[in-house]
């Protein structure tokens, strides 16, 4: 094995010896944990698991990025925040790797079909993907710039991955699911914004794709009415997978991981 090799990947590699090579991979043994959710209850195995954090960024949830600066109230987009910033941690400390997933658009928006720009500008009045149409005056959404920023409030560790998306779901024309599947994942928890969204839709699309889906309703937030939020979870709970809260698995995670007050209850 390549131990100078960063973490993620030494979790699918190789045992490298002069004239030798072992394809056996590392041993990975089981951690379950047990997480209130629904419909049911769940044994997790955090050595198969991700989280995905999609979208919490600034055009969507910073008072100056690009939902605030066409008049969406941002409050309900920013409500994530302090459940991510006590989740996360936890999840680190426990071996779960956090897959960052947002919007980053090649300048050019070469791979953007006009359904995809339509979204973000429906009337055509140049206030949509890659203008500058927010008050920090940065590019919609494009790859490296401010607008397309995680928020300050979160902090991206070195060893996280990041994987830009140009579509809602974050597995369409991305390397997401190559990136899981190196990290030998089985099991997705998904967290961000707009949950009945680009959350829900990377959700359905990993379903879809053979992987345990789990949304972390309380880390999740949208500026959509309310009723997108309970569609969301009766879909989620009905067709795809499960639902919990930060609350739940930070209980699963041990005392040392006691829920905050801020966390909700399961509902």
């Amino acid at each position: 094995m390549d131990t100078a090799a960063p973490a993620h990947l030494r979790r699918n590699d190789w045992g490298l010896a002069p004239g030798r090579v072992d394809l056996r991979r590392p041993a990975n043994p089981e951690r379950p944990a047990s997480v209130e959710a629904l419909p049911a209850t769940l044994t997790l195995d955090l050595a198969r698991t991700a989280v995905l954090v999609v979208d919490m960024q600034n055009d969507f949830c910073h008072p100056d990025g690009w939902l605030a600066g066409i008049g969406v109230d941002v409050t309900p987009a920013r409500a994530p925040i302090p459940v991510l910033a006590g989740l996360l941690p936890a999840l680190r400390g426990a071996g779960v790797p956090v897959v960052w997933v947002s919007w980053g658009n090649r300048p050019d928006q070469a791979n953007l079909p006009p359904n995809v720009r339509h979204v973000y500008d429906p009337e055509g009045t140049g206030v949509g993907l890659g203008s500058t149409a927010n008050a920090a005056r940065s590019p919609v959404l494009e790859a490296g710039s401010w607008a397309a920023a995680v928020v300050d409030e979160l902090t991206v560790e070195p060893q996280d991955v990041v994987v830009d998306k140009y579509r809602m779901s974050g597995f369409v024309d991305t390397p997401l699911d190559s990136v899981l599947r190196t990290l030998r994942v089985d099991t997705l928890l998904l967290a961000g914004v707009n949950v009945d969204q680009c959350v829900l839709a990377t959700l359905v699309d990993g379903a879809n794709l053979g992987y345990d889906v789990v949304l972390v309703q309380d880390a999740s937030g949208t500026t959509s009415p309310q009723f997108c939020t309970d569609a969301t979870l009766y879909n989620v709970r009905q067709c795809f997978g499960f639902t919990t809260t930060a609350a739940a698995l930070l209980a699963a995670l041990g005392p040392a991981h006691a829920p905050t007050p801020r966390s909700a209850p399961l509902a």
